[in-house]
């Protein structure tokens, strides 16, 4: 489930067009942002984008799997090259996606 930190770096390079890229490790594998919004993963040196209608439109029959065991099928992006199709995709997901909600903190106990 790891992946190597440069594949890391490669991916969110790729793409940047789109927006600002972040990333965050979790779980040996590392979560990936577009301008604050959780948009995929990277696991096994894979770029694996959170399914969405918009998302099954544009890639047609996109390859699935599950990121980890219990998850649903995401697609996996294996064109990292194509710049144009990275930068439509990811922000049609984005817009699709609604922003995650602030988990609530638990009060102290005092």
């Amino acid at each position: 489930m790891t992946s190597n930190f440069e594949f890391v770096d490669y991916v969110c390079e790729q793409l940047a067009s789109a927006g600002e890229i972040t990333y965050r490790k979790m779980f040996g594998s590392y979560g990936i942002y577009m301008d604050g919004k959780f948009i995929g993963l990277i696991c096994n040196d894979q770029f694996i984008l959170k399914p969405t209608s918009v998302g099954r439109t544009i890639l047609g029959t996109p390859h699935e799997e599950a990121p980890f065991d219990g998850a649903k099928d995401w697609f996996v992006i294996e064109d990292l090259d194509n710049n144009e199709l990275l930068r439509s995709l990811l922000l049609a997901t984005w817009d699709e996606l609604a922003f995650q909600k602030p988990k609530k903190r638990k009060k102290a106990h005092t």
